[in-house]
């Protein structure tokens, strides 16, 4: 499960996250080295992440995760 993958806030590689948005939220557009995903919520409606290195920075991580769940409670609802 993707959450799995993301336990470790300092140790996820960028390529893993943009695969996990993109599966999720759809192609990113890209910006420089933004890679900005739309999600399907009204508030907060963007996932901007980039990279540090090869891996990806932590609070995007975090903040991917939040989505997820949101995400996951959204779809629950249905």
């Amino acid at each position: 499960m993707e959450k799995d993958r993301l336990s470790n806030l300092k140790n996820v590689k960028f390529d893993d996250l943009r695969k996990i948005c993109t599966k999720y939220f759809g192609n990113p557009r890209i910006k420089g080295s933004h890679h900005i995903f739309k999600t399907p919520w009204r508030d907060d409606p963007r996932i901007n992440i980039q990279k540090e290195g090869k891996m990806a920075k932590p609070y995007q991580v975090k903040l991917v995760l939040k989505a997820l769940e949101k995400l996951k409670v959204k779809n629950e609802k249905l």
